[in-house]
């Protein structure tokens, strides 16, 4: 019989190692299977030397994480989100929003006003933080999406840009008094920027890029009503509805102005992950030795991940929706033309 282990502490791999050993067989598969090879090995072998576990170990083993736990906190971020999210999983969608319709109380979400500042551009946001302390942009920031953030980082004076980002990187739990002086700071300075006139929320930009998340199915639904309430507003949404498979409608001239300013490698990784008679389209724009050249580019290329596939090809989407704002070329649902009727 092994003997139980009698150190008096764990280390952290040790007590990885215990907490792992608790859980049901198919929730430590779920977190062993997001380790890399290195920290897999690493846990393998504390979980084969441990021995025989006793009480003392167990408990020494949750301590550690609950101690380690309570250092690091946890966001309230998307908290409602998440919780959604289980509620969803565990009773299903319809029982999930009614639950969450009696927990949360009406009004129970982060304030107002970064609610608002979450959906406003960055020239709309860069008045509302200009001369404002370093953390309070930071506090900010870690709440828009790394793109808006980005842009409003560098419209920051360039002395400060460190600044906040070292307190971004140091930022930690966020107190809920932070938030709310957050508040209170967005709330007095869209006071003074836009004073009691609305703030310019949506439009067609916006209205493309929901249908385009919607789907197919939905953007064949809407835009045809769409046209029949707002012939005008349905050109505008479908001209700001820019998707990778709009490409395929494009001349060869649109589409050789579009591959010459296209890095190859994004070519080959965006044209992966299409079927080969789609890629056609941007074959017929190249010459024969060109064409052939990439045909053999794409065999060549090993397998990607979706997430490259996709990555490339909205990249190729963002230079279309580029030379198509200063008129290179035409690009548009349908190649402009079509009506919705």
């Amino acid at each position: 019989m092994s003997e139980s282990l009698t150190l008096p502490g764990l280390g952290d791999a040790e007590r990885a190692a215990v907490m792992i050993m608790l859980l049901e067989e198919d929730q430590a598969a779920e977190i062993l299977s997001r380790l890399a090879p290195e920290e897999l090995q690493v846990l393998g072998e504390k979980m084969c030397a441990l021995g025989d576990i006793g009480p003392q170990q167990i408990t020494d083993a949750i301590t550690g994480f609950v101690d380690s736990a309570s250092q690091a906190g946890i966001s309230a971020r998307g908290r409602s989100e998440k919780v959604r999210t289980l509620m969803t999983r565990a009773v299903g969608e319809v029982k999930a929003e009614n639950l969450m319709e009696r927990i949360l109380p009406l009004g129970d979400s982060t304030g107002p006003a970064i609610e608002i500042a979450r959906w406003l551009t960055p020239k709309a946001l860069i008045p509302l933080i200009r001369g404002e302390h370093p953390q309070a942009i930071a506090l900010l920031l870690v709440q828009l999406d790394p793109e808006v953030a980005a842009e409003v980082l560098h419209a920051l004076p360039i002395e400060q840009q460190p600044q906040v980002m070292h307190r971004i990187a140091t930022l930690g739990p966020v107190s809920a008094d932070a938030l709310r002086m957050l508040e209170d700071l967005l709330e007095r300075r869209i006071g003074e920027c836009h004073g009691r006139g609305m703030l310019n929320l949506g439009g067609a930009r916006q209205a493309a890029d929901i249908i385009n998340n919607a789907g197919k199915a939905a953007e064949k639904r809407i835009m045809p009503e769409l046209g029949r309430i707002d012939r005008a507003l349905a050109r505008a949404i479908e001209a700001e509805m820019f998707k990778f498979e709009h490409l395929f409608a494009l001349d060869g001239k649109a589409m050789g102005a579009l591959l010459r300013e296209v890095e190859s490698d994004i070519l080959i990784n965006a044209l992966k992950g299409i079927p080969e008679e789609q890629r056609e389209v941007f074959f017929a724009a190249m010459s024969s030795r060109a064409a052939d050249g990439l045909r053999d580019e794409i065999a060549g290329r090993g397998r990607l991940k979706l997430a490259e596939v996709v990555e490339a090809q909205k990249a190729i989407v963002a230079i279309a929706r580029r030379l198509a704002a200063d008129g290179t070329i035409q690009f548009g649902v349908g190649g402009g033309d079509d009506e919705y009727v």
